[in-house]
C-alpha cells in the first residue's frame, strides 16, 4: 500500500504537485502563521540542493572535460557571448525604463554590511582572482563555482591527457550516481517549496507592496520583457527558430523553482535534470549550466541599475543619457562578478552608485529597500538568471550544429562539383 502511494506520487506531474504545495504553504501561512515548524521542511530542501550542487558540478565537469570532444568550443564561445551580450541588453533596458518611468523612494535604514560590500571594480576583480584559485576542498564547501569550475576543468583536462579508461570509467558512474541522488532531492521539492512558501506569507504578508510597489512594479516589468521578448529575440537571431517553446518550457521547470529557492546555485541540479529531458549535450551543459550561475546575470544587471538609477532620482543627482549607458556597462561588468560577492547583487548597487557621485552611506540605505523588497527582487531576478542558463545553452548548441551541418552541405556541394 506505501509503496503504491509512493508510485502515485512520483508519477504525478511534478509542477501539480509543487502547485500544491504553494497552495498549501500560503494557506498555512495566513491561517496559522506561527507555526515556525513548517518552514523546516523549506530550510531542508534548499540545503539538500546546496549541499548537491558543488559535489555535482565538480564531478560532471571532470567527467565531460576527460571525455569531451574536440568539437565542443564552438558551443562554449556560442554560450559565453549569448551570456554576456543578453546582461549588456538588459542592463540598457534597465535604463530605458528607468529615463522613461523615473521613480523616487523612501530610503530604509543603512544596513550593517557597510564593511563587506566591494567599493570598485578592483576589489570584484581582486575577489574573483581569490575564488579562482582557491582550495577546491574549501571551494566546494563554501559553494565558490568559479574554484569549483576551475579546478574540476583542470582535472578533467589531466584525465584526458592520461586517457585512462578505467578512472573515466568510474567518473562516469560517480556522475550517474550524484544525478541520481538529485532525483531523489527533487521529489521533495513540493513539501519543500511549502515550507519556503509559509516562511515568506508569514512573515512578509503583503505589506511589502505599499511604500515600495512602485519600485517592485518596475523591476518586475523589466526582468518580465527581458525574459519573454529581448532574450527570445536573440535566440531568434541567432537560430532563426521560433524560441518561445524552449522559452516557455525553461520557465515551467527552472523559472519556476528558481523563484521559489531563490539560489542559482541550488537550481543547478533542476537545470542539468531539465537539460538531460531536452536531450542536450551533457559534456556541454554540465559545464555551461554551473557557467551560467556564475556570469550570466541578466536580472542582477537590471536590479543594479534601477536601484542605482532610483537612487540617483530620490536625491535629485540629474543623470545624462550619456553616463546612464556607461552605468549600464559597469552594471554589466559588476553583474558578472556578483556570484563572487556575498549578498549577490544588491551588494554591488553602492559600487554602481559610486560612478553617479552618490556617498557610500546613502547608497546603503538602498541597500536596505533592496533587503526589505526581496522576496520578489531576488526570486525574480534568479529565476530570470537561472532559466536563461537553460535558454542559452539550448541555443548555443543549436547554433553549433547548425553551423556544422552548413559545413558538410557545403562539402558534400564541393565534391559534387569536382566529379
Amino acid at each position: 500500500m506505501k509503496n503504491n502511494i509512493f508510485v502515485q506520487y512520483t508519477k504525478t506531474n511534478l509542477i501539480f504537485r509543487i502547485l500544491g504545495g504553494i497552495i498549501i504553504g500560503l494557506v498555512l501561512g495566513l491561517i496559522i502563521p506561527k507555526a515556525e515548524f513548517i518552514t523546516i521542511f523549506g530550510t531542508i530542501f534548499i540545503g539538500a540542493l546546496k549541499a548537491i550542487a558543488p559535489i555535482l558540478v565538480f564531478i560532471l565537469v571532470i567527467s565531460a572535460i576527460s571525455k569531451a570532444s574536440s568539437g565542443i568550443g564552438p558551443k562554449f564561445r556560442n554560450v559565453i557571448f549569448l551570456y554576456m551580450i543578453t546582461t549588456i541588453i538588459a542592463s540598457l533596458v534597465a535604463v530605458i525604463v528607468s529615463r522613461v518611468f523615473p521613480l523616487t523612494v523612501p530610503l530604509a535604514a543603512a544596513t550593517d554590511i557597510e564593511a563587506t560590500t566591494p567599493q570598485s571594480f578592483g576589489d570584484i576583480f581582486n575577489g574573483l582572482i581569490n575564488n579562482l584559485v582557491e582550495n577546491p576542498i574549501s571551494a566546494m564547501a563554501n559553494g565558490n563555482y568559479l574554484g569549483i569550475l576551475f579546478w574540476s576543468i583542470l582535472t578533467g583536462l589531466a584525465l584526458k591527457m592520461v586517457e585512462d579508461k578505467v578512472t573515466n570509467d568510474v567518473m562516469e558512474k560517480l556522475s550517474k550516481a550524484i544525478s541520481m541522488i538529485v532525483g531523489w532531492i527533487i521529489q521533495l521539492a513540493p513539501v519543500g517549496i511549502m515550507g519556503i512558501v509559509f516562511e515568506s506569507v508569514s512573515k512578509n504578508g503583503i505589506s511589502i507592496f505599499t511604500d515600495y510597489g512602485k519600485l517592485i512594479l518596475e523591476l518586475a516589468l523589466c526582468i518580465i520583457f527581458v525574459g519573454l521578448v529581448t532574450n527570445p529575440l536573440v535566440m531568434f537571431i541567432c537560430t532563426k527558430k521560433n524560441p518561445y517553446p524552449t522559452v516557455f518550457k525553461c520557465l515551467k521547470e527552472s523559472a519556476f523553482s528558481a523563484f521559489f529557492t531563490r539560489s542559482s546555485a541550488a537550481n543547478i541540479p533542476i537545470n542539468m535534470r531539465l537539460c538531460e529531458k531536452m536531450g542536450l549535450d551533457k559534456d556541454f551543459y554540465s559545464v555551461s549550466i554551473p557557467l551560467g550561475a556564475t556570469i550570466n546575470m541578466d536580472g542582477a544587471a537590471i536590479v543594479i541599475t534601477i536601484m542605482s538609477l532610483t537612487l540617483a532620482n530620490t536625491m535629485r543627482i540629474y543623470v545624462p543619457l550619456p553616463m546612464a549607458l556607461v552605468l549600464a556597462i559597469v552594471s554589466t561588468l559588476a553583474a558578472c562578478g556578483s556570484s563572487g560577492v556575498a549578498g549577490g547583487s544588491l551588494l554591488l548597487i553602492p559600487m554602481a552608485c559610486s560612478f553617479l557621485g552618490i556617498p557610500n552611506d546613502v547608497a546603503m540605505q538602498m541597500v536596505g529597500v533592496g533587503f526589505v523588497i526581496s522576496f520578489i527582487q531576488d526570486s525574480m531576478e534568479t529565476a530570470l538568471n537561472s532559466s536563461s542558463d537553460v535558454e542559452f545553452t539550448a541555443c548555443a548548441e543549436y547554433m553549433a550544429k547548425k553551423r556544422a551541418k552548413g559545413r558538410v552541405v557545403r562539402m558534400n556541394s564541393n565534391q559534387t562539383g569536382k566529379r
